[in-house]
């Protein structure tokens, strides 16, 4: 397959958070934390630089763009206006291309919208976590349960055709009910793509050190597994299918952005801590904001590290991810030693075959992420 046939997107990660929740481990800060080393203006200028300095390498028009964070509507319409003109004028935009931006319900608005819609994006992800209030103080969200709801009605009234709810399931406290009530409000909302996301309680975080002293119980598997089900069962009772372990949407409202990374499509990470795939590599920039500013205002791109991939990683990577989509993946992917291990898990009615193609149960997509590992170290045996 050659780079040209290849699906291309841009990332740009939004490093900012006006707080910090207490379960996230992702490279943002809050202004206490940068004080005056870095601004949103600063940031954009120096986005600006790094992908003009990207398109150099030998880019093409990105088929998909999405802006990540960190909270990007902290930017305003105006600052991601001005970041998806910074997309444009360096790797351009292919025809049709989808343009997502995430957005806290908090700092979003009517006006905040049409100012999307106008500078050229078509999509939009609302961190929504729960309806529960219970579960968003356990989460340190600062956004009120239905605040989200009205925002994601208020990007339809704008004119978005796609808008994405998250969810988060699992979080400790919350209960059966917490679950099915935000799956009410999330389907009344109107929103045409849903991802849920099973808490991780990643070392480092805030949750963290509340479960290690007792203050939060764990997570618990058998519960992710009930929450799961409510879920999955809910939202395609009300016309939603799965096409990843994670996401489900109505028909035509599916990511392309998210599909591409699950398809080993390449993109260009843009912002700080980034991470980028092209072709068999992979790197990552700098993460504070002040050295990646340093760096591209020198003329450097802000790589912090590359790696090569070899074709095992490649091999690897393409059945990790490739397995949690609906369509699953080529069975002549798999050698003879992991063809055995299919064969067990479709034998227990956890994997089904489409033609030549292997796929994910209902009850597979419960015990996913151990059937993937199970089949890729039988096949390093």
């Amino acid at each position: 397959m050659s780079a040209m046939s290849v699906p291309f997107g841009v990332y740009v990660h939004v490093p900012f958070c006006a707080t910090r929740c207490g379960y996230c481990d992702f490279n943002t800060y809050t202004p206490g934390e940068l004080g005056t080393s870095a601004s949103p203006s600063s940031y954009l200028d120096a986005l600006e630089r790094e992908l003009s300095l990207a398109a150099e390498q030998g880019g093409r028009p990105a088929e998909t763009v999405f802006v990540g964070g960190g909270t990007p509507s902290l930017l305003g319409a105006d600052g991601l206006a001005r970041l998806l003109s910074a997309v444009r004028n360096s790797f351009g935009l292919a025809p049709g291309a989808e343009i997502t931006t995430e957005s806290n319900p908090e700092s979003t608005s009517p006006e905040f919208f049409s100012g999307l819609l106008d500078a050229g994006f078509n999509r939009v992800s609302l961190g929504m976590q729960s309806a529960s209030s219970s579960v968003l103080r356990v989460l340190d969200r600062s956004h009120t349960p239905g605040r989200a709801i009205a925002a994601a009605q208020e990007a339809a009234a704008a004119g978005f055709q796609h808008v994405n709810l998250d969810m988060i399931y699992g979080t400790p406290t919350e209960t059966d009910d917490d679950v099915r009530r935000t799956l009410d409000a999330v389907l009344a909302a109107g929103v045409d793509h849903v991802s849920a996301y099973s808490l991780i309680v990643e070392d480092g975080t805030a949750m963290a050190r509340k479960v290690r002293r007792g203050e939060l119980p764990a997570p618990e598997e058998d519960v992710y597994a009930a929450r799961y089900e409510i879920i999955d069962e809910r939202l395609r009772a009300e016309g939603f299918d799965w096409y990843e372990v994670s996401n489900w949407s109505k028909p035509g409202g599916e990511c392309r952005h998210n599909h591409l990374y699950w398809t080993d499509g390449d993109w260009w990470g843009a912002g700080p801590g980034a991470h980028s795939h092209l072709g068999d590599q992979r790197f990552f920039n700098v993460k504070h904001p002040a050295r990646y500013s340093e760096m591209v205002s020198s003329g450097q791109l802000p790589i912090a590290e590359t790696e090569q991939l070899s074709d095992a990683d490649r091999h690897t990577e393409a059945i990790m991810l490739g397995m949690r989509l609906r369509e699953g993946i080529p069975l002549s992917w798999i050698n003879q030693a992991g063809r055995e291990v299919v064969d067990g898990f479709i034998s227990r009615g956890l994997l089904i075959t489409h033609g030549d193609r292997v796929a994910l149960t209902a009850r597979g997509r419960l015990l996913a992420d151990g059937m993937i590992t199970d089949i890729l170290v039988a096949e390093e045996q």
